[in-house]
């Protein structure tokens, strides 16, 4: 589509991108069981830090616990919906677990591995974030937890996206989940594409 632009954000890396009230772009895993931390803020100022963020809770609150399907959104923590799921091929994901962060790898002996909580710093650094401490809550794209509804760790497939809707200016950010231990990610961190 000329009229759409794709993004690969490398494995293990992050990326942040703009994208105005009524923009749909879609998230998607090009090599399977690939998990991405997702987060977004509203674009109510020219830089960070941004006030109203996509929050867990909130969006807990309004959906009685369960993950949003198609149709239901995100919720800020300002009670305001941010972004609607249009399109979900997975309908497998997680908003109970923090991203992963430095000290979690340190503990395993694993010092210097990348994590999400500085993926999405490093890619929110041009908007003015200065330290992983400021992130948001994490909506964590194909992570089949913490239920494990398919009985196994992976839930997408090469090819599976969800696609969100702006209901709003947003500043959103995604991290390729680094957390490559016990066979999550499937063992080995992939590459995944944003198209807007």
């Amino acid at each position: 589509d000329p009229q759409t632009s794709t993004y690969i954000v490398p494995a293990a890396h992050g990326y942040s991108f703009f994208v105005q009230s009524g923009t749909r772009f879609r998230i998607i895993d090009l090599h399977g069981e690939q998990v991405v931390d997702f987060m977004a803020w509203a674009r109510t100022s020219l830089k960070f830090p941004f006030e109203e963020k996509v929050s867990m809770a909130y969006t807990r609150y309004h959906l009685s616990g369960a993950t949003p399907a198609i149709g239901e959104c995100l919720w800020t923590n300002r009670d305001r919906p941010l972004l609607r799921i249009t399109a979900d091929t997975v309908k497998v994901h997680d908003m109970t677990f923090m991203s992963c962060f430095p000290e979690l790898y340190a503990k395993k002996g694993l010092k210097g591995h990348r994590s999400c909580a500085e993926n999405i710093a490093e890619a929110m650094e041009k908007w003015g974030m200065k330290s992983y401490l400021e992130i948001a809550e994490p909506f964590n794209i194909f992570q089949n937890t913490p239920n494990y509804t398919l009985k196994r760790l992976g839930s997408s497939k090469p090819g599976d996206y969800i696609e969100f809707e702006a209901l709003g200016d947003a500043v959103c950010a995604v991290s390729c989940c680094p957390y490559d231990l016990n066979g999550f990610n499937g063992g080995k961190i992939t590459d995944i594409a944003v198209v807007i």
